[in-house]
């Protein structure tokens, strides 16, 4: 059968009213709550840490999806499995030791995901696909949400998928970024597994038909 989760990201969420967001996911088709965490200084932005990951941890009843966009992601991600992250994804671009990141994601318990920026080629991944359990192909420039779609990302998403068939790796492909109503089944149908929806969720008069009319 094959896979589509669409994972709403918290980030564009109303913090205000985080609780309630978290809730409305809850009793929504969203199959993961993505966490988009930036410092500042891998990504010219900054959105939230541990303080607000105590409270996902709290309210949340779905996987939780943890996006690093930070550099030295391996000082934190023990942390940030120990408040809740089911699946934690760090980007090849921040990891000087990727493998041995992969494998302390891993041996604390959680899955273990790598992310790739646009400009990066899929074929840098080929040393590491059988070790994760999924791909993050971000289709904007990361850092903020709202951004226009990178269209070459379905030329990824086929690399991806070839370079994962030819490996016997079993890594789901994830993407991130511009994703809404008219491009979620292109993409599913180009080969993505997972996609991560925020302003095309959260803006919507009706958050969680928006969810199920992602997945059709």
């Amino acid at each position: 059968m094959k896979t589509k989760l669409i994972a709403p990201s918290l980030l564009s969420a109303d913090f205000g009213n985080l609780q309630r967001d978290i809730e409305m996911l809850n009793n929504s088709q969203a199959d993961w709550l993505h966490i988009d965490v930036m410092d500042g200084r891998f990504v010219p932005n900054i959105s939230f840490g541990f303080p607000v990951m105590k409270t996902i941890q709290q309210h949340a009843k779905k996987f939780v999806d943890v996006h690093l966009m930070i550099v030295e992601p391996e000082k934190y991600v023990e942390e940030f499995i120990d408040y809740g992250a089911d699946l934690v994804s760090v980007h090849y671009e921040a990891c000087t030791h990727l493998h041995r990141t992969i494998n302390l994601i891993q041996s604390k318990g959680a899955k273990a995901g790598v992310v790739l920026n646009p400009s990066t080629p899929v074929l840098m991944l080929e040393d590491i696909i059988k070790d994760v359990d999924l791909v993050l192909l971000m289709s904007v420039n990361p850092g903020f949400g709202g951004q226009k779609f990178i269209e070459n990302t379905y030329k990824k998403i086929a690399e991806t998928k070839d370079l994962i068939l030819s490996n016997n790796s079993t890594a789901l492909i994830q993407v991130d970024g511009g994703v809404n109503l008219d491009n979620a089944s292109k993409l599913f149908e180009a080969g993505a597994d997972v996609l991560v929806a925020g302003n095309a969720v959260f803006s919507t008069e009706n958050p969680e038909r928006t969810i199920e009319l992602l997945k059709i």
